[in-house]
């Protein structure tokens, strides 16, 4: 035998054994990594049934947030509008626009529009619109300037080192409750300035509002 196979093929079991492992191990870091909601979710811009412009309604029309969503203050989810809430305005504004049939054909039926829902977190993760809503964290920390959009994007990760991020000092993102649904509200356009009083303020709303920081397991895994 030892004049068919050279003497280093004695070697060739541990050197596939470890090569297997060492290629195991970067392939489950490499998807251990990159299959995360800041790499597989952010971005996201599925096409929608109806052409909805939040940068039309929200931002040039200033509609509030809450006028469509109206159970995110009192609700653990934030609700899409159903087909009667987007026929108030339509009834008379764009009333026979064709890019609205299927709405108008909703309302008649009362069939829901299928949209394709957007911004989702895992089964396993509680996540209570209102408990934030209520104390003072704005929609555009998770869903970015969403005021802004033509087409809704997911713009965050939504991954627990982000949750955990507002979590650890949730005083740097709270802000007065009347501007909760103002995308576009600021302190200051100073930065500086912004930053102080978002220190001060954020600090006194913690205080006021008594903002628990949780970070156990248990508060979002239940």
């Amino acid at each position: 035998m030892s004049d068919i196979f050279p003497k280093w093929t004695n070697r060739l079991p541990l050197h596939i054994a470890i090569g297997t492992l060492l290629v195991g191990t970067a392939v489950t870091a490499g998807v251990w990594y990159y299959f995360t909601p800041k790499y597989t979710r952010v971005g996201y811009q599925p096409i929608q049934p109806v052409a909805f412009s939040h940068a039309i309604h929200a931002d040039q029309l200033g509609i509030d947030c809450r006028y469509c969503h109206n159970a995110v203050e009192k609700s653990w989810y934030s609700n899409v509008p159903s087909s009667g809430t987007c026929m108030n305005c339509h009834n008379q504004i764009l009333k026979d626009d064709p890019k609205l049939a299927l709405v108008r054909d909703s309302f008649a039926t009362g069939k829901p529009i299928p949209w394709v829902q957007v911004h989702k977190v895992p089964d396993y993760v509680y996540f209570n619109h209102s408990v934030h809503v209520n104390r003072g964290v704005s929609c555009v920390e998770c869903h970015g300037q969403i005021n802004q959009m033509d087409e809704v994007r997911h713009a965050k990760p939504f991954s627990m080192s982000f949750c955990l991020q507002c979590h650890r000092d949730p005083a740097a993102r709270l802000r007065p409750p009347d501007k909760i649904t103002d995308l576009n509200w600021k302190w200051s356009d100073d930065p500086k300035v912004a930053a102080q009083l978002q220190k001060e303020k954020g600090q006194q709303f913690v205080h006021d509002w008594k903002v628990q920081s949780m970070q156990s397991c248990s508060t979002c895994h239940r």
